[in-house]
């Protein structure tokens, strides 16, 4: 890990959370990665493990979602405003159907329920889209920062 990475990551974990906030900051910026071969041993007799293979599992699964909630809210929010909207058809079809034979509105509630879901929907889709936007402009700023940072070549030396 380069000085430049290491000043330019914002640690907001703790635990095995933590190499998955470094991977996705690496591909977040677009940061040169390689995977470095380390020996490893088995562990010594009657050492136990920190491991909770359910509990650490979830931790970094709700990492990843919250990373991807902040780094690609168009794809988070557009996915639940599209789930939505598609359950506001699923329930709204039959009532505009019946409406266009009879005229009538039968199920008044569940046509309410259907509006209520597609604006929802809707809503959720719109702030995926402003959010996208927001999240572009906060990562180039990482980036420029990032790139501001002095790399190992321009450090001075001291001998």
């Amino acid at each position: 890990m380069s000085r430049r990475f290491a000043k330019s990551f914002p640690v907001s974990s703790s635990g095995f959370e933590i190499e998955t906030e470094l991977s996705i900051h690496a591909l977040d910026l677009k940061i040169a990665t390689a995977e470095v071969p380390v020996r490893y041993a088995s562990r010594p007799e009657n050492s136990h493990s920190k491991l909770n293979t359910y509990r650490d599992g979830l931790r970094i699964l709700w990492i990843i979602m919250k990373m991807y909630r902040a780094l690609k809210p168009l794809h988070f929010y557009g996915g639940i405003g599209l789930a939505q909207c598609l359950v506001a058809v699923i329930l709204g079809a039959p009532i505009v159907a019946t409406f266009l034979e009879t005229g009538l509105v039968p199920r008044f509630p569940t046509a309410i329920l259907a509006t209520g879901i597609m604006q929802i929907g809707i809503l959720s889709t719109t702030a995926g889209v402003i959010l996208k936007a927001i999240s572009e402009g906060r990562r180039e700023a990482k980036r420029l920062r990032y790139l501001q940072l002095p790399s190992l070549s321009a450090m001075p030396t001291f001998t």
